[in-house]
């Protein structure tokens, strides 16, 4: 059927179409619930109605403080059939991030998750004026506050009572594809984020595109687990499925997606790198506990596997690999929760090829794209059957894809963003006359159109020789160790690279208590010299991964974690380097004295 170019709109033709037909998944202690997409298109008009009854009108603010839940969908569809712009906040922020995001946009609603969220709504309140009522999803624990703004959410749908016939369809007949629709801010990696305006059809022309070159369709699953302030858990939850009828499904916490993967058993999962990492990390761990035969037969089918590559399979490879499948890759998949799993799609950051080579060697296929806030999350990617590891793939259909002099990557089509809530300076630096949208990203295109990223255009480092090195590159292939949690590279204009890393605590100190070494914390831990060993051992061997300009002399095991409320990480959790390298000073400074090791 031709679908209607807003979300909201979009969802109705669902439910008109398919009623039956089940949208949304929810565990909830233990069974998992189902909505229709009668039932979903039914919440998000009686959310619209009491959201438009609260005195919301088109152009204000409605913001979300919460992790993934049916709830967070059914607001902000709800916010923008009334004309209004859903902003998504982070959980995990503090209450003085919370603050700027809901004073930035001037938001009038803000529905929070559960009593920690409300707590921090309470703590900024006289910093953000403009918010008028708190709408809690869960509201034990809140019952005692005194702040005249609370409200449970039953109590907020129960006011507003059932809507005036015909109101919600004229609501949506209304809307404008073009008009911003939400707010999605910007990771700040490098300052204060900017709240990026994305309308309809910035993201609905894309997923479109995607639905149809991918062949996603009505018998899709995927598992919602990433923030879905981020556009691209976005993509995953509402774009694609409100494009082609999908099932999302909402497992209990983000504490249990191990556990929720394996059993819904996804068709289509997106995963950030970190999260291919840990299953890499926890496989490659998991494996030395194995009995000898497993280990044997693990090395060898996996040997085979990446030897083969990408290049054609003869009769040979086909057989060596059905016989990996038999013995080991199968249990694998199913162990990860990816034995259904026909794309396996990594994005939001880059990933090491090396990572991507290991799981298409045990069936996993993953698929790497490319895109930013900016271009409503995705430009480029790699479609199945002709991917190219170490590109993020091709641009879609209708969008435009230019290196610039300089090699700065420039985009130009209907997905690029709306410009930055009350930053016109800021939207003409990124987006010029002509259209194109400046995404500070550093990269090339081969003949076919395949699109390599090399790094961040403020972020190259340059050394004393003159060699332009991306560190994102280095710390990716530190990060292939599985002991390896996070790596900050540096040696802009050094002679050598260096690098600060943090130790993946959990499988480090798993390693050091097989060995009988006692620690107490991460720092304790951090410390020993054993450790300082192996994460030497480690570097040597993602070193053989590098140019040898590239490749890591010197490093220091950071003595703590890199953690957002210090300002070291993002609400993304991306490294904030300027922040890391400004607090980690002395650590840089000694590393260019010669010494080895911390």
């Amino acid at each position: 059927m031709s679908l209607p170019q807003t979300l909201a709109a979009r969802l109705h033709a669902h439910a008109a179409a398919r009623p039956d037909r089940v949208a949304i998944r929810e565990k909830h202690r233990g069974v998992w619930r189902e909505l229709t997409f009668r039932d979903y298109d039914a919440r998000v008009r009686r959310a619209a109605w009491a959201i438009a009854r609260a005195g919301v009108r088109p152009g204000d603010h409605v913001a979300i403080l919460s992790d993934n839940r049916p709830e967070w969908l059914f607001v902000d569809l709800g916010a923008q059939a009334v004309g209004a712009r859903s902003v998504g906040v982070y959980q995990t922020c503090p209450p003085p991030d919370v603050a700027y995001v809901l004073s930035d946009c001037g938001a009038r609603l803000l529905f929070c998750e559960d009593q920690e969220q409300v707590d921090k709504a309470v703590a900024c309140a006289a910093d953000t004026p403009t918010v008028e009522r708190v709408v809690v999803f869960d509201p034990r624990g809140t019952r005692g506050l005194t702040d005249a703004r609370l409200v449970s959410w039953e109590t907020f749908l129960a006011e507003a009572g059932e809507p005036e016939p015909g109101w919600y369809e004229a609501q949506l007949a209304a809307r404008d594809p073009d008009a911003p629709a939400m707010i999605v801010y910007t990771s700040g990696t490098t300052g204060p984020p900017k709240g990026a305006m994305l309308s309809n059809r910035n993201v609905l022309e894309g997923s479109e595109e995607v639905c149809g070159e991918m062949g996603l369709g009505e018998g899709d699953s995927l598992l919602s687990y990433l923030p879905l302030c981020h556009v691209a858990e976005k993509i995953f939850t509402l774009f694609l499925p409100l494009t082609a009828g999908c099932t999302v499904h909402f497992g209990e916490s983000i504490e249990t997606v191990t556990a929720d993967l394996r059993e819904v058993s996804p068709t289509v999962f997106l995963g950030v790198p970190r999260i291919w990492e840990k299953m890499h990390a926890g496989i490659t761990l998991r494996m030395k506990d194995a009995s000898w035969l497993k280990r044997t037969l693990y090395r060898v089918f996996t040997d085979a596997a990446l030897r083969m590559g990408e290049r054609p399979r003869g009769p040979i490879d086909r057989l060596i690999h059905a016989l990996g499948d038999l013995f080991i890759f199968r249990a694998l998949q199913e162990r990860l929760g990816l034995r259904r799993c026909r794309l396996p799609v990594s994005g939001a950051a880059p990933i090491a090829p090396e990572l991507l080579r290991w799981f298409h060697g045990i069936g996993v296929p993953i698929l790497e794209g490319y895109g930013m806030t900016e271009s409503a999350g995705i430009s480029h990617f790699n479609r199945p059957g002709i991917a190219r590891i170490g590109t993020v793939g091709r641009a879609l259909p209708r969008i435009e894809c230019r290196i610039a002099a300089d090699g700065e990557i420039l985009i130009r089509g209907a997905n690029v963003f709306r410009g930055y809530l009350n930053r016109p300076d800021a939207t003409r630096e990124t987006v010029d006359e002509q259209g194109w949208l400046h995404t500070g990203d550093v990269g090339a295109v081969d003949a076919d159109g395949y699109l390599s990223i090399t790094g961040r255009k403020k972020e190259i480092l340059i050394t004393s020789g003159g060699k332009n090195l991306s560190p994102e590159k280095i710390e990716n292939a530190l990060k292939t160790s599985p002991f390896i949690k996070e790596a900050v590279a540096v040696g802009d204009g050094k002679n050598y690279v260096a690098a600060l890393v943090q130790i993946e605590y959990d499988a480090v100190s798993d390693w050091a208590t097989r060995r009988g070494l006692a620690h107490t914390s991460y720092a304790d831990l951090a410390a020993r010299p054993e450790v300082v060993a192996l994460v030497d051992d480690e570097i040597a061997r993602a070193n053989q991964l590098l140019a040898r300009v590239e490749q890591v002399r010197v490093f220091r095991i950071l003595p703590k974690e890199l953690h957002q409320d210090d300002g070291e990480l993002t609400a993304t959790q991306k490294v904030r380097r300027r922040n890391v390298l400004a607090t980690f000073d002395e650590l840089v400074g000694a590393m260019y004295k010669g010494a080895f090791g911390p």
